[in-house]
């Protein structure tokens, strides 16, 4: 259980939904790390890739943690071409959300999803299509013999 707070003294919405008190389609947990699909998506599949530490800042997250992270986001990005035949996974860094340290990882055929001006709106997203879209990559990354990744939710 994540206990560390920001400098603003309570917890950010991403340790609520490691802590299981906000739900979270997670396609990936450990110690370190966790991945789950973000709300609002540029694309079905949009996962964030996000250390169980609040770090506000990628540059102030340590070399070791950051190298886990890009690890498991490479990890993702490979399930997430295979289970939406997408010929790339973007990959972005932004942060301004949340003070909370996150990779976008999502499907991509083009460069349109690189700009979260064009996510699909929380009151849009289809939730069997979310659903549908964590158990895909969940699939791919246990075909890929990932440990770490959960089971399926009824």
């Amino acid at each position: 259980m994540v206990s560390r707070v920001t400098s603003r003294g309570m917890a950010t919405v991403f340790t609520k939904i490691i802590n299981g008190e906000l739900p979270g389609r997670f396609v990936y947990r450990d110690v370190e790390v966790a991945a789950f699909l973000t709300i609002e998506p540029v694309a079905y599949g949009h996962v964030l890739v996000v250390p169980t530490q609040e770090i506000d800042r990628w540059t102030d997250v340590p070399a070791e943690l950051w190298g886990k992270l890009n690890e498991v986001a490479q990890v993702i990005g490979k399930a997430i071409c295979e289970a939406f035949d997408a010929p790339r996974c973007g990959y972005m860094i932004a942060g301004f959300e949340v003070p909370h340290t996150h990779i976008h990882l999502f499907p991509a055929s083009d460069m349109s999803g690189y700009s979260l001006q064009n996510i699909i709106p929380m009151d849009q997203t289809d939730p069997e299509k979310m659903d549908d879209a964590a158990a895909r990559i969940r699939a791919e990354l246990r075909n890929q013999g990932v440990a770490g990744v959960p089971e399926d939710e009824d």
